[in-house]
């Protein structure tokens, strides 16, 4: 008997859902299919222990249909922690749609995926998220009523990028505190790693506290624009992990920090918006506690756009917003001397303290 041998990388032809470790036990995984408005969308129910799942959608222009299904079960998981942790009723979803924004993204498409979210009876609430617009949310809002993110003038909390940005400066802050004895970001060097609506936030938080920031992104247009609006600097070299900073921002896609990156980085704290930023979780974040760098995990301090939008589930008001988004700062810290204390990475230490409040919820039911 002949035994073949399968390489790993061709795995996910054989189980394409189940057997991916980013599955890690989905719920349901929902895959929409319209061919007049060429809609093709994945949802990702992660998690409903702690109530229906919430999670922005994205709308990218992926390689592969493979690729937008790793994408959106690693982000749906990472809402169940992001909720989780924050202390929100909420579970972990996501959606992403196959195309790309700028030219495929149409009402009609919107409106159908919209029908999509109202089939699932409250199950999954959608939101905003990258290639994503508060009136994309409005539109969605016309035929279900399970979206969150809408404009302030239909009742809605509004954007939810600056608070997002406002929660990662606070963690940032924390951090900073954490590692330096101080959490004053003056004159500290931050790098900024894309510059969406989440992005220029940061950079308008570290420049109003005078950090040197440097920013990249793959837009020069908006590099240049961003620079003359905060008087920042553009990074015109041509590899951002090997260059000396005090404070390192991904706030693009995730998976910055990898085997490749880490033995590169010359940074001192992680702290960004950028959803799974750690390309294996567990390797990862002990790769950087063996280095000395200082990770705020990103499930923890990007939570401020999910508060936002929970705001208008549980009707409480714009200053209940910020001080449970300021409040990041004080978790980052507990979560920080908990991972020293501990003797673990400080993604271990929060995945710890979310999964233990997913498993009180789960014993009471």
């Amino acid at each position: 008997m002949v035994t073949e041998v399968i390489n790993t990388n061709e795995l996910h032809k054989m189980d394409p859902v189940f057997g991916q470790m980013s599955f890690d036990n989905h719920e349901q995984i929902v895959f929409c299919n319209d061919k007049d408005t060429g809609l093709k969308a994945i949802i990702g129910i992660h998690n409903t222990v702690l109530g229906p799942a919430l999670g922005g959608t994205r709308m990218w222009n992926y390689t592969s249909e493979w690729e937008a299904l790793n994408d959106v079960l690693r982000l749906s998981r990472g809402m169940t922690y992001k909720s989780a942790i924050t202390g929100l009723n909420l579970g972990g979803g996501k959606a992403v749609l196959i195309g790309d924004a700028k030219t495929q993204k149409t009402p009609e498409l919107m409106l159908k995926f919209g029908e999509f979210v109202h089939s699932l009876g409250g199950k999954y609430i959608t939101a905003e998220d990258v290639g994503m617009a508060t009136s994309d949310m409005d539109l969605v809002r016309t035929v279900t009523p399970y979206v969150t993110g809408i404009s302030e003038a239909n009742g809605g909390a509004g954007n939810p990028s600056p608070i997002t940005a406002y929660g990662v400066f606070m963690g940032m802050k924390a951090a900073a505190k954490y590692k330096f004895g101080s959490d004053v970001l003056e004159d500290k060097i931050v790098y900024v790693q894309g510059i969406g609506n989440v992005g220029e936030a940061l950079v308008e938080n570290l420049s109003n506290e005078g950090a040197k920031v440097y920013i990249t992104d793959i837009n020069q247009e908006r590099l240049e624009e961003v620079r003359d609006k905060y008087g920042v600097q553009i990074y015109g070299g041509d590899n951002i992990y090997k260059e000396k900073m005090d404070i390192y921002a991904p706030c693009a896609l995730g998976a910055t920090i990898n085997d490749i990156t880490i033995n590169q980085l010359n940074t001192k704290i992680i702290a960004g918006a950028a959803n799974n930023q750690l390309a294996e979780e567990q390797k990862h974040g002990t790769m950087l506690r063996e280095k000395g760098i200082v990770y705020a995990p990103d499930f923890l301090i990007n939570a401020g756009g999910i508060i936002n939008v929970y705001a208008e589930l549980e009707n409480y008001d714009r200053k209940e917003i910020m001080r449970k988004t300021e409040n990041i700062y004080n978790t980052t810290i507990e979560i920080l001397k908990k991972a020293d204390t501990d003797n673990i990475t400080t993604y271990q230490a929060a995945f710890n303290v979310a999964q233990a409040r997913i498993d009180a919820r789960k014993n009471e039911k």
